[in-house]
């Protein structure tokens, strides 16, 4: 079963996934076509940092911004043994319900456009693809995507 818990982005196996996370994103995109927070900033205020976990294993993590008007998906990453089990569309339901719980009316997030797991699951979960929105501008690898609740 899959246990969906709040976190600090500073626990040991949080941190190994965030690490994992930010790797896959420098194998795939110049520096200035990243915008992963750094653990750090996941621990910044108005941002809800969350681990998955089966039998006590850490399978993936995931983060949401309150942004005041909508909430911005920050950080999302499953394990790659992990995937095919649940895990993403699990972290996705707690982030959902989170905004609904917010009063937030539109969930927003970048990914990257070599992503296609990734985009195939937030496709699954009810996000098209938008523009860019806060500070992000147009970009080679950038996709958009958002969900009105």
């Amino acid at each position: 079963m899959i246990t969906i818990e709040p976190a600090s982005p500073k626990e040991p196996d949080a941190t190994a996934l965030l690490e994992a996370s930010h790797e896959l994103q420098r194998s795939l995109y110049p520096p200035e076509h990243i915008f992963a927070l750094s653990i750090d900033d996941l621990c910044a205020p108005g941002i809800s940092f969350f681990v998955a976990r089966s039998n006590g294993a850490a399978l993936g993590c995931a983060a949401l911004a309150d942004m005041g008007d909508y909430g911005e998906i920050k950080s999302m990453f499953v394990d790659p043994a992990a995937r095919g089990t649940g895990t993403g569309a699990a972290l996705m339901h707690r982030l959902e319900s989170l905004a609904q719980e917010l009063g937030l009316p539109i969930m927003r997030l970048e990914t990257g456009d070599d992503l296609y797991a990734a985009q195939r699951l937030y496709q699954r979960h009810g996000f098209t693809v938008c523009g860019p929105y806060g500070d992000y501008v147009e970009g080679p690898h950038s996709v958009f995507m958002e969900k009105r609740l």
